[in-house]
This record gives structure tokens, sequence and C-alpha cells, in this order.
């Protein structure tokens, strides 16, 4: 039997009036098994979301087990009974949809987003991973799905600057034994010690149908759904009871001062975490505005103090993070380079005692709840967002519904209610506060602070137990079933097209591409103007991210604060960004303040402030940002590949953002210059939301009247091709636990006949989790955390690259499987890869161009590219179109193993001998590009 109910019947009169204004419409009934089921019916696109969200995060693990949940998070995403080995990460990419999953203290999630004629798969596939799994569940894979958390670890703490910060927070802020007094991704000694038993263990403690909430959102008819959803989950079971934790706030009983030495950090930093409250207790709302109050702001007393008077921090973030169970309001000041933290900490004191005594603006207030109310539709504006919004507040509050409720809390917060949890949580209460310095600068450490201890891995060379590989398939009786579970076959192929553009033009020749999209009461648009890096000096390269950051501080009218508050007010976001080849505006609003968003942008543009202070400000806040850059092996990689690509001599081969040398260069007066380069000849105008085109152009008639420039000549960059076979060049970060990798070669601009067909035929190579480079340095070998290729579209040669982080001790390996894999791609290359490329970007074509985010991007394509309207159905003719021998003669062209350039940023004194044995001509250079 079906318990059903809609979000109408279980709401007050004041919760409808409420959602009158905002809603997500929904019904939920609850299957036989106990698994909640939410449905909301959205037919924009002929896309679904499904997500499932498990009631089991971390905070269920004990100590010994920790790291166990988004450990069966990717055990989870193997083998189930009734799908093909491999099927789960394979299988979906190539129907058109993609997958992921993640986990947090409190829950994790599965989902997947699909186009509609794979709805019933997406069940099926669902549905057995949920339910069917464990039985096929081996040591190999336990053991190859080690190496692949290891990796993540690897990659996200191990290898970063500031990755084992929130560990030492954690075990300092609660107490031990506590849910949250362990880091998610748990401690590699537990996680390698997991045993067959201990996955069984967990799965039949909480995978049941009981401990979850399934949301599917988009583009369905209700009564046939649950039919499916019965069909499919309807056997699944129920699972043991799991008893809900009840929160565990906690409380110091003196404040806890520690310190780090980190290996790759460049820059101090210092925490200063308190403990608060749970998700949705009443001070939370209150919490999150104070927040935003102390910090997010030109006028907030943090940035008052630290950035502009005590010039300490380019910036300082503030913020209210609360979880099932407890929560924690953090300062965090990353600060500049050299920088005492006992100086950034009497700053901070100093701030909050400003705090105290002038208090804040009713500005200030209705700035924060404008711009929450417009993050607020921001946040549902894909059908996934929806799905993820549904389940989290059906499963953690038991209301799919809670966000009405959730907007109404946070517009009711009063100024009382914020000065209230201030000196509840914050004023004179204790704290855990973390100084993370370089390992070569102790003495910037906060005074007289412990040394934090953190459990640091060694990667050995020869690592038996890391060489893992398949392994036999389990042996096992399947479960039985009353529905037939093997994969049901497409639905219904959903019609593709392009989605109605309108085109203008304005006085002044800037040219407009319009969509209407009237599902939110939202617009995002912007002002694209040629140049951007391209009109750089290569003394001066960055002056145009520069001024970009400039143009952001102030108009001739309105001071930066001021500006900073009258965008805030509108509840609109603008910025002005430099790329490679443009200058991009752009702005996102609720569609009723479309005109005065507008009117602000043009003040901006024409009407810049060029504040001497706000200068020096920003150089600083540049240089250490661009002194922070060197503590990223990825970005050491990135940086110096593109260097080898294009040469030192040339703008391309420089980063957008410049180098120290360059920027230590740039007056404000070069900037001033180099502003009379944008140019509105060759500018455009996109927009797409809710406006009408009759509407744009009456707002837009204003900026046609005044701005009107002569045209700028775009610089031809002259690309040389160079040598470079079988080059491969090493730069060494000591104590590495993994290695990044690029490779790549100078291939073809976007502008170019072959550059789609040389995308699709990356497809099997490099194309996400189905890619071979994933499906063998992840799923086979238990290498690295993730691999890709792809070509990045611009008008000037780019070039096709190859990227992965692998574990350091598996560099060699890795690259002897990238090199062959690049060289044998063509031979490789077969019919049905043909057939599997065309099926995976045809159908995966339907999601994407969802979001506004995403339509405008159709929109760019057109005017920069010269491209019709139609643009995204001829594409897709061209790739029917193609066979097996035009992909193979694509290959041949531009995917050339010997003519590729490798970059490997590693562990010299373990890797760079073992690096030689490639047979490559190794040359080791330093972080910037420097030969040794």
């Amino acid at each position: 039997m079906l318990v059903s109910c809609s979000q109408n019947e279980k709401s007050t009169d004041q919760a409808k009036e409420t959602s009158a204004e905002f809603k997500i419409d929904y019904e939920k009934f609850v299957l036989d098994n106990g698994l909640e089921v939410i449905l909301h019916e959205d037919h924009s696109d002929p896309i679904i979301a499904v997500a499932t969200l498990m009631h089991v995060g971390s905070n269920r693990e004990k100590t010994g087990k920790t790291g166990f949940a988004h450990f069966f998070e990717h055990m989870s995403f193997n083998d189930s009974e009734n799908a093909p080995v491999g099927a789960n990460r394979k299988l979906i990419p190539e129907w058109g949809g993609s997958r992921n999953g993640g986990t947090w203290t409190d829950g994790t999630i599965y989902y997947e987003v699909v186009p509609k004629d794979a709805f019933e798969k997406i069940l099926w596939i669902d549905s057995d991973r949920f339910g069917y799994m464990i039985n096929t569940v081996t040591e190999a894979a336990l053991e190859r799905e080690k190496q692949v958390v290891k990796n993540e670890k690897r990659q996200r703490v191990d290898n970063a600057p500031y990755g084992y910060t929130d560990e030492i927070i954690r075990k300092n802020l609660y107490p031990e034994g506590h849910p949250y007094s362990w880091t998610v991704i748990g401690s590699l000694p537990d996680l390698q010690s997991a045993t067959l038993d201990d996955v069984k263990e967990f799965y039949e403690k909480f995978y049941g149908a009981s401990n979850a909430s399934l949301v599917i959102a988009g583009d369905i008819d209700v009564e046939e759904t649950k039919k499916l959803v019965e069909k499919w989950f309807g056997e699944i079971r129920k699972g043991p009871d799991v008893a809900p934790i009840d929160p565990k706030p906690v409380t110091l009983q003196e404040t806890k001062s520690l310190y780090f030495l980190d290996n790759f950090a460049k820059l101090p930093e210092l925490r200063m975490v308190f403990p608060t409250v749970e998700q949705y207790h009443e001070d939370s709302y209150a919490l999150d505005i104070l927040g935003e109050l102390l910090s997010r702001s030109k006028k907030s007393p943090l940035y008052k103090v630290l950035v502009e008077e005590k010039k300490l921090a380019p910036n300082a973030v503030t913020f209210q993070n609360s979880s099932e169970l407890a929560g924690e309001f953090q300062f965090r000041v990353r600060a500049n380079a050299g920088v005492d933290l006992d100086s950034v900490k009497t700053g901070i004191d100093d701030a909050l005692v400003r705090f105290e005594k002038d208090g804040f603006s009713d500005n200030e207030l209705k700035r924060i709840k404008a711009e929450l109310e417009t993050d607020l539709y921001q946040g549902v504006s894909t059908v996934l967002n929806k799905a993820f919004q549904l389940v989290s507040d059906n499963e953690f509050k038991g209301d799919p519904s809670f966000i009405t409720e959730a907007a109404k809390l946070t517009n009711a917060v009063t100024r009382e209610d914020i000065m209230r949890v201030y000196n509840k949580y914050i004023k004179d209460k204790h704290y855990v506060m973390t100084s993370i310095v370089p390992k070569t600068q102790p003495d910037l450490a906060i005074a007289e602070a412990a040394e934090a201890k953190v459990w640091i891995e060694e990667v050995k060379i020869g690592v038996a137990n890391e060489e893992v590989g398949q392994g036999e398939e389990a042996v096992y009786e399947k479960t039985p079933s009353k529905h037939d579970r093997s994969e049901p076959p497409f639905g219904e192929l959903p019609l593709i097209k392009s989605p109605d553009v309108w085109t203008g033009e304005l006085a002044n020749g800037i040219k407009l591409y319009g969509i209407e999209n009237n599902e939110l009461p939202l617009v995002r648009f912007d002002i694209t103007i040629p140049g951007g890096h391209l009109l750089d000096p290569m003394d001066k390269a960055g002056i145009s991210n520069f001024m970009a950051s400039m143009m952001m501080q102030g108009t001739a009218n309105k001071t930066a604060a001021e500006l900073e508050e009258a965008i805030g007010l509108l509840g609109a976001n603008i910025n002005v960004s430099s790329v490679t080849e443009e200058i991009v505006i752009s702005a996102s609003c609720l569609s009723k303040n479309f005109e005065a968003t507008l009117a602000l942008v043009e003040e901006i543009l024409l009407q810049p402030r060029w504040d001497e202070k706000e200068y020096t400000r920003l150089k600083q806040a540049l240089e250490t940002q661009l002194k922070g850059r060197e503590a990223s092996p990825q970005a050491i990689a990135s940086i110096n590949f593109n260097k080898l690509m294009y040469g030192d001599q040339n703008i391309l081969g420089l980063p957008n953002s410049g180098t120290q040398e360059t920027v230590s260069q740039i007056t404000l007066d070069d900037i001033k210059e180099h502003y009379n380069k944008l140019s509105s000849k060759g500018s455009r105008f996109h927009i797409a939301g809710n406006v009408p085109q009759n509407r744009v152009e009456q707002a837009l008639s204003s900026i046609a009247s005044n701005w009107n420039t002569e045209g700028v000549a775009i610089p031809e960059i002259q690309i040389t091709a160079k040598d470079t076979e079988n080059q491969l060049y090493f730069i060494d970060v000591p104590g590495a636990k993994q290695s990044v990798i690029f490779a790549g070669q100078l291939a073809i601009p976007a502008t170019d006949a072959n550059f789609n067909n040389l995308n699709y035929a990356n497809e099997i190579l490099g194309g996400g989790s189905s890619g071979r480079l994933f499906q063998t340095l992840r799923i086979e070998k238990g290498y690295t955390y993730g691999a890709q290729s792809l070509i990045r579209p611009l008008k000037n040669i780019a070039p096709f690259i190859v990227v992965t982080s692998v574990r350091s001790n598996a560099t060699l390996p890795s690259l002897q499987i990238i090199e062959g894999m690049l060289a044998n791609y063509s031979k490789d290359f077969n019919e049905q890869d043909a057939e599997t490329t065309k099926t995976k970007l045809l159908k995966g074509s339907t999601r994407d161009y969802e979001g506004l985010g995403d339509k405008l991007f159709i929109l760019r394509q057109m005017s920069k590219y010269d491209k019709p309207a139609s643009f995204i159905e001829e594409d897709q003719k061209e790739l029917v179109n193609m066979n097996e021998a035009d992909f193979k003669t694509i290959i041949d062209q531009y995917i050339q193993e010997n003519k590729m350039i490798y970059v490997v940023v590693g562990d010299k004194a373990t890797q760079f001998e073992e690096v030689k044995k490639l047979n490559k001509v190794t040359t080791e250079i330093d972080i910037h590009g420097n030969k040794i």
C-alpha cells in the first residue's frame, strides 16, 4: 500500500501564504519497506534527476573504523547483482547521463541526471546499487577501492596546503568519541585495515530502505513514476531500525591554540572555531547572517581592520556551519606572506570590539536578506538542485517543503537576534585556534601555541599491497525477485532542439543575443568585450586581470563600499573578469531588478573610480594570491605546461593573472591607459532569463548612447611549432604524496572545422568516468582519484591535454599506461567506440543547456564563433555522420604521443630516477620553469 501526502495537505495557512511566493511542488509517498519517495514534475527539459540520500555519514562510525561511510559510498559504485561488471561507472555516461555521490558527517547521497529515455534504466541501476550490491563485493574490489580513497585523501589533504586543518580542528573542538571528532575521509590506517566483514556489517546495519529518502525530479509523469518506483525499489529490504542521534553540541572549557608546520603552504593562515548550534536550530539563521555581517562586505569590521587599515590580509571570512548534531562558527584569515599571526589575532579582536560598539546599519541587514532571496532561487534553478533540496529537508527535517519555512525564518531575523547570538556564542567564549604556517617559518605562528599532531603517511616505492587489479568476480546466489531485474530498454528518444534565440544590435554596434526563460524570476547576462589576456604586454602580463578587479572597486559616484552595497541591496551579483580572449562583465539578479542591475553595470563599465588606495590594496592581494599559487602542485604543473606549449615569449605562455615579476611592474597609470582598450566595437551582450527582448533593448538604450568607442586591433598570436618529440619535464615538490601529470601537444583552434570532431574523438579516451584513462588508472589500477583528457575552446590554437594526479609510488607505471594508451589510441579505436561516442554525446546534450548559465554558454558560442542558432543540431548531424575511419583520421592528426610534452610535478627524491626510465628526454626545471 502506498501512503501519500502532498505539500499543500500538510502546510499551515501561514506556510501556504509564503508558498504562494516561493515553493517547490511535490508529491510524497512511502513504500511498504519504509522508503520515503518524493516526486517533482518539471517539464522544462527532457531530463530527470534521481537522488537517494542514506541517513548515514561519518557520524555513525566508531573509533578505529573512521572514514567508513565515505569508503562504503565508493564500494557502492562498483558492482551489483543484476548489472554487468563495471556498469555503474561506465553505462550511465554512455546513456548520456552523469552520476556521482557524496558523503559528509551526516549522510551519503547518490545522484544521477539522465535524458528522459534512460529514466527506467536509471531506476534499474540505482535500485540495484542500493539493494543488490553487497553479494558482489570481493576482496579484490575492496583492496582496489582502498587505493582510490587513499589517492583521494592524498590529493585533497596530504598534497594540498592547509589540508590537515580540518583534522586538527575536529580533534580539538570535539571530545574523543564524539561523532564529529574525526574527518569524513577518516584515517588511512583505519581504511587499510577494513575487511569484507566490515563492509557487510556496515551494509546490514545502515543500508536499508527505511533509512533513506528518494527524490525523482524532472520530466516525469507522477502516476507512472509511482508504479516504476514500486517495481524497482519496492523489494529492497527494509533493514533494521536506525535510531536517530540527538544533537550533541559541545562546550569548550578552555581556549586551545595549536600550530602546524605545513609542507605546502606558502602563506600563514589563522582559524578560530567556536562551538554553536545544529542544523535547523532557531539560532542558526541569525548566526548565518552574523557571518555575513562580520566579514562579507567592505563595510564589515573584519574587512575594515584586517584588510584596509592594518593591511594584514587580502580578505577575511566568517561563516556558520550547522550539521545534524552540532555547529561551528568559524573565522578564517589567510594572511599576506610573512605576516605574524599574532597581529592577525589582534586585528580580529579589534574588529569585534568595533562590531560591539558600532553594530551595523539597516541597509547592511537589508542587503544580506536581498542577496539570500536571490540565492534561494539560484539554489533550485536546476532539477538536480531541486532534488538535493527536497531530499535533504525530507531526510533531516521530515519536511521536503522546509525551504519555504527556512526562507521565512531567515527573513524574520532581527537586529536583536543577531546581537543575541553574537553574545551567546562568540563574545568572551572559548574556541579552537589553529596557526598553519609554512614549514620554514615557524615564527609566524601564534605565540605559545602547542604543536598539533597529525598522522602523515609515508609513500614508499614497491609496496606490494598497493598493487591491485580487477580480480575474480564474486560467486553468489542471486537475490530472488518477483520482477525481471534485467536491464530495461530505452524509452522514447527525447526530442533535442535548439532553444529559441532572439538577436539584435545596438546603435553603437554591440550585438545582442537572448533566450527568454520564465521558469524562475531570475536573469543572467553579460557584456563580453574582445581582448582580455591577449592585450596584455609581456612585461606586464596580468594587467587585464588587475584592471578587471579595479573596475569593481567603486565608480565616479560610489566608493567601493557604496557600490558593493548598491549591488547587494538588489540581491544582485556583478563581476568583471579577464579571461584569455575577452573581458566579461557578468551579472545575475531577480528579473524585477534587471534594469537597476544593468544601470550599475553601465556605471561600472563607463565610470571607473581608479582609487589609489584600492589599487594598493588589490596589488598586495594579488601578490599574496600569486605567492599562494606556488603551494599548489596542480597550479605549478598547469602554468609550466602552458609555458612549454607556447614558449616564454608568447603571452599565452603566461598565466592570465600574471607572475610576481610582471604584476610588480603594473602601475595605476598603466591600468588607466589599458582601460582605453575596452571597445564597444565587436562587443556582445548575452542574456538568459525572465525578461522579454523589448524590455532588454529598452534597458540597453543608455549604453547604446553613452558607450561608442573606436575599435581595438586584437593581436594575432604567432605560435611557432617546436620540436617536442619525447620531452618530459620534472618539477620537484619535496615530500609530495602524489605526482601531478600533464601531457599534451598544441592541437587546434575552436574556429577550425575539425575542432568538434577532435572533441568527439577524445570521448572514449578521456571523457569522464567512462573514458579509458579513468577506467584504467582509477578503476583497474587504483593509482588515482581521477584522470581525463580535453581540449579548451579558444580562437587561438589550444593544446590537447591529459591530466591526472597519481600516488607518488605509481608515477612511472601511470606514465607508461598514459604513453601506451595515447600511442595506440587510433589503432585500438573501433566501430563500437564510434557508436558509443555518438550515443553518449547525443543523449548527453539533453542535459547540457538546462540552467541559465548553460543557456548563456549557447549564446556565447554563437557570438564568438559566428554560429547560427541551430548550431547544436548541426553539430549533432556532424557527429552522426562520422564513421570509424573519420575518428581515426582525427586521432592520427591531433593525438600524437611522440609529439607530446610531459610535465610531472612530484617528489624528486623518490621519483626522478623512476621517471627517467620512461625513455623520454628528461629535463628538471624549477616551479617557475627555469632549467636546473
